[in-house]
């Protein structure tokens, strides 16, 4: 993943579902040591707190609230406040409830369901994570770090790192690879997890979509919302993708 002179230590762990990683540039392994247990606490923090599928978490509780108005703390609010921005950024194409977010009644910091709805936050989750441990680790130690959650990636500092990108019609392999030093990667596709992402104006999975949409941008968060956004414009994305200047990559097999 890094080419340069003096390789960067890494620590590996697992978390979301998915193999997680740190990179720091760095021969100090007891440093690493200490960055990857704070990197595992902050994951395992955000997952107990937003799963969908784990009893009492914030979502479990919102979910499960029957039409009750349920007050959420500071974190959960800025993320809500995030989902309802995308959601008008998108035209109702990102929408965390996949039914209609504008049903729902959110005043931060009070939010309350209708009837039969459930809100996912797994779209912008993994995602937030790379940017919250990286903000973590940077401000215990002062070094060029990348955090990388299965493939949802956020860098700072001064060195440049490699990153591949899979081909998807290769798996395993690298299609191509990309620089980074400051800001976020993430990637939306249909390869591993067909039909996973559903247009909710039809309550269908999209179609015609690439397999892969890669997308740079200042943070990881944001990179996410762009890549599954370009995702649920199926046939239209690379266009899409175009007429939003952003630096993205799409593959189709």
């Amino acid at each position: 993943m890094v080419q340069e002179n003096i390789p960067p230590l890494v620590g590996h762990f697992q978390a979301m579902g998915c193999p997680c990683e740190i990179l720091l540039d760095t021969a100090d392994t007891a440093v690493l040591t200490k960055q990857l247990n704070a990197a595992k606490q902050e994951a395992a923090r955000i997952e107990k707190k937003y799963s969908r599928f784990l009893v009492g978490t914030v979502v479990d509780q919102i979910n499960h609230s029957e039409g009750k108005k349920v007050e959420v703390d500071e974190e959960t609010a800025d993320l809500l406040d995030y989902a309802s921005e995308c959601y008008e950024i998108s035209d109702g194409l990102f929408d965390i409830t996949r039914r209609g977010w504008d049903k729902v009644s959110w005043k931060r910091p009070f939010i309350r369901l209708p009837s039969g709805y459930e809100i996912d936050l797994g779209g912008i989750c993994k995602e937030y994570a790379s940017d919250r441990i990286l903000s973590l680790l940077l401000k215990r130690q002062k070094i060029s770090t990348l955090v990388n959650l299965g493939g949802d990636i956020a860098a700072a500092g001064n060195r440049l790192w490699s990153v591949g990108i899979e081909d998807v019609s290769q798996p395993g392999t690298v299609a191509r690879t990309i620089h980074l030093r400051q800001g976020g990667v993430a990637t939306s596709g249909t390869t591993k997890r067909a039909g996973h992402i559903v247009n909710p104006k039809t309550g269908k999975p999209v179609r015609e979509a690439p397999q892969s949409v890669t997308v740079a941008a200042k943070t990881c968060t944001e990179a996410g919302f762009w890549s599954t956004l370009a995702i649920l414009q199926g046939p239209k994305a690379e266009a899409f993708l175009k007429e939003q200047s952003l630096e993205s990559w799409c593959y189709r097999s």
